[in-house]
């Protein structure tokens, strides 16, 4: 008799709504647990602003194998790595709006694993996203390696037409018109993949009704970058009909803030970016250039994070003095002497915080328009009509950091759960966030 678990399938799909994105790790958990995700090599299709592709720096690699040690390790930027290494997910499909360029465009193929050196987890990928944070390790030094294939595809909101714009409609008006196309019943409740054929690139949506002269199917016959098509093949590239796979949402996927950009002012940001420069390595280097390049970093990382540290217990004139005689430290005490101008007491920690943003692509910064979000919005319905149904929804408010504008996240919220349940049916709403403190003037933004 077979030793394998049946697979289960939801009644109805769930989508579990936390507002700090690392939070999604327990739910992901508890569908492994309950066997409706498999325990090893999930697919998770990653819409976000954000690639969250880093790792807990100083993190045992052992770790993910105790289960609430790990969540308490995990933040914002490093929650998907984790899960890697530890086995439970091999493809993730980054899909990024044209503001989010952290990672170059197309199919990146590594290794995560145990680095032998310091027992953390590190990865074989060269690019720089990587090697800015130090992350980078040859494959002969990794011990446990699993395989990640990430393909990163940028999404464009569908076009606008020629013509006037409609009126303005409330956001309850909103979210029904982009509720009124049901997908077709599902072959048997619950079940992972619906009885209709896969939307084909070819084929026509008519725009919702109410949309702001968005035209929904004019780029769908061509393959240019962030096109439908373009999206959904690089999507299918590792995603079949039947296998299981989570669809991860992040709401500054459809408007995004740079919360520290209001924390700073342009002379210090500028400061910022000179101290944390990070100078990568050359596009054919070898393994000795790349290992001397994060080694360098590394080192260039750990004494700004001991000068800030050093900062927040005494910012007085020898302290400053003797950091700023650093190579490389020099505007340190311009740094300073601007932020306590204004502050006479700075969190030197949230700087440097600030600072790990600053090294080769500042955080993504695009405010959006209501109609810029209803053309994303669009894209994105598009593109999930042509894949199959996901397992499980995760979804990222990020309004507490302000990395989805406050102002915005509510109707951004319901504008996409309403075309998720025009897609899928009726769903499971698990809203975390509502459970946790909605006041965002104590909250600090963290690197992402």
């Amino acid at each position: 008799m077979s030793s394998v678990p049946l697979k289960r399938f939801y009644k109805e799909l769930p989508v579990c709504i936390v507002d700090d994105h690392h939070d999604v790790v327990g739910h992901i958990y508890r569908a492994i647990a309950s066997r409706h995700l498999p325990l090893k090599d999930i697919k998770m299709v990653h819409l976000d602003s954000h690639p969250d592709l880093l790792i807990p720096v100083n993190m045992p690699a052992d770790t993910v194998f105790d289960k609430e040690k790990l969540l308490s390790e995990l933040s914002i930027e490093n929650w998907i790595m984790p899960m890697v290494y530890a086995g439970h997910v091999s493809c993730v499909a980054w899909l990024h709006p044209y503001w989010a360029q952290q990672i170059r465009e197309g199919e990146h193929r590594m290794a995560v694993g145990r680095d032998s050196s310091t027992t953390t987890i590190r990865v074989t990928s060269t690019d720089n996203y990587f090697l800015s944070d130090g992350l980078y390790v040859s494959e002969k030094h990794l011990e446990n390696s699993k395989p990640l294939w990430l393909n990163v595809v940028k999404v464009n909101p569908v076009k606008p037409s020629p013509g006037p714009l409609p009126e303005k409609k409330s956001e309850e008006d909103a979210a029904r018109r982009f509720a009124k196309r049901p997908r077709t019943e599902c072959s048997k409740a619950g079940e992972a993949s619906c009885s209709e054929a896969p939307f084909r690139c070819t084929d026509t949506l008519q725009p919702p009704e109410g949309t702001t002269g968005a035209s929904l199917g004019d780029d769908d016959d061509d393959d240019d970058e962030g096109s439908t098509s373009y999206v959904v093949k690089g999507i299918s590239a590792f995603l079949s009909e039947t296998e299981p796979y989570i669809l991860d949402i992040d709401l500054d996927f459809f408007s995004c803030k740079n919360p520290f950009k209001e924390l700073y002012t342009q002379e210090e940001y500028t400061i910022l970016k000179e101290l944390y420069n990070f100078r990568g390595p050359r596009p054919d280097a070898a393994e000795e250039e790349l290992d001397e390049c994060v080694d360098f970093r590394v080192r260039q990382l750990e004494d700004l994070e001991a000068a800030f540290a050093d900062l927040l217990e005494d910012d007085g004139e020898e302290t400053v003095t003797r950091w700023a005689s650093n190579p490389g430290m020099a505007s340190l005490a311009q740094l300073v002497s601007s932020l306590k101008s204004r502050n006479l007491c700075p969190d030197y920690e949230m700087v440097h915080q600030a600072g790990l943003t600053c090294d080769t692509v500042e955080l993504p910064h695009h405010i959006s328009t209501d109609e810029e979000i209803d053309r994303l919005i669009s894209a994105v319905q598009l593109c999930l009509k042509a894949l199959p149904k996901p397992t499980l929804i995760t979804m990222s408010r990020s309004s507490l950091d302000e990395y989805c504008p406050v102002e915005q996240v509510d109707s951004v919220q319901s504008r996409v759960l309403a075309v998720l349940e025009s897609l899928y049916g009726a769903l499971d709403l698990h809203k975390d966030y509502e459970n946790s403190s909605t006041e965002t003037q104590d909250c600090q933004p963290q690197a992402s």
